[in-house]
């Protein structure tokens, strides 16, 4: 059964699977963000797994992408629509390297999940100073 917490997970696991090659900098950052925001505090981390294979399996679907996407947007309360976004554009940024099909992913969640453009370019302009090395 899809929770709000594993939406969020589905939203991750989506922009890493997005070109096929889920890097170790991507799996590392899914596994931070469910350790440290605060939305997961009291998430048994021991499911992050379960729930990553769940949405592979989805996603093996030939509507898989259009199923995942429609069943993050249903579980997820409008609240936490632009923290789905902004975990989704972190694990695009954790890349140094972004697919154009995790941007095309980032867009297609983006409409989806109604996030506007003001805000979509702030949380993307965010993850992208959080991301930044020298």
């Amino acid at each position: 059964m899809v929770d709000h917490l594993s939406a969020l997970i589905y939203t991750m696991v989506l922009v890493s699977a997005a070109d096929a090659d889920m890097t170790d900098a991507e799996l590392e950052t899914i596994g931070e963000n469910v350790r440290h925001l605060p939305i997961f505090r009291g998430f048994d981390v021991d499911r992050l797994p379960v729930i990553a294979l769940e949405c592979s399996k989805l996603l093996a679907d030939p509507d898989g992408l259009d199923l995942a996407l429609d069943t993050i947007k249903r579980k997820l309360p409008a609240k936490l629509r632009e923290t789905a976004y902004a975990v989704a554009c972190d694990i695009a940024a954790a890349d140094p390297t972004v697919s154009q099909e995790a941007l095309r992913l980032l867009e297609m969640l983006r409409h989806k999940l109604e996030i506007d453009r003001l805000s979509a370019a702030a949380i993307e302009r965010g993850a992208r100073a959080r991301h930044m090395v020298l």
